[in-house]
């Protein structure tokens, strides 16, 4: 049963690799060459939410006790975010099956939402990971990050000349944490009270 967790762990976070940042990625090209830009300003809302996801890799090597819970909140968040604009639904409507780049971000957003919803069900399986990272049986949370860790070690010594620690990459955690929090809140008392749910997807790209 342990392997079968750790592999359903390890497909978790392969699958959310290729929906939260690979397709995204694409989708974000292709709206950009195609002129779209209610899709455009989706994509560019989404990279902005995603970025909690990001945050809570660096917690997860840095070994943040509740490193797992923000990221369950971040992918719910991002599945949220790709519904939420009432402007950008209402132009998605307008195209049918035959539009590709449409058609994508259509089952994309639903790919997203299940990928969002599965994570959360198997972090469920691990309920005491969510509030205890450090424990033993929590351990194959903490392996997916490891490639993220090896890279982002390189990148830190490559830029300052020294060693990405655990307890580094915690503070750089959460103080990316504080400011992507303060922003949100920003956002959620100041502009959302005034646009609401339209994103002004119309005015995308103008000086």
């Amino acid at each position: 049963m342990n392997i079968l967790n750790q592999l359903s762990v390890w497909l978790s976070f392969q699958l959310s690799l290729v929906f939260i940042v690979g397709i995204p990625l694409t989708l974000l090209f292709w709206s950009i060459k195609n002129k779209s830009k209610a899709i455009t300003k989706l994509l560019t809302n989404y990279w902005k939410i995603s970025l909690l996801f990001f945050i809570s890799l660096i917690l997860l090597i840095g070994k943040y006790n509740y490193a797992l819970l923000i990221t369950n909140i971040s992918t719910v968040v991002m599945a949220i975010s790709v519904w939420f604009w009432n402007d950008i639904n209402d132009e998605l409507k307008e195209y049918g099956i035959s539009h590709a780049l449409t058609t994508t971000t259509k089952v994309w957003r639903w790919s997203l939402t299940f990928i969002s919803l599965s994570f959360l069900i198997q972090s469920l399986k691990n309920i005491s990971c969510i509030s205890f990272i450090n424990s033993a049986e929590c351990e194959i949370w903490l392996k997916p990050s490891t490639n993220l860790y090896l890279i982002l070690k390189n990148l830190f010594n490559f830029l300052f000349g020294a060693s990405l620690s655990q307890p580094v990459a915690k503070f750089l955690g959460l103080f990316a944490l504080l400011i992507y929090v303060l922003g949100l809140v920003q956002w959620a008392t100041i502009k959302l009270p005034k646009s609401g749910r339209n994103s002004g997807f119309s005015n995308y790209g103008r000086n």
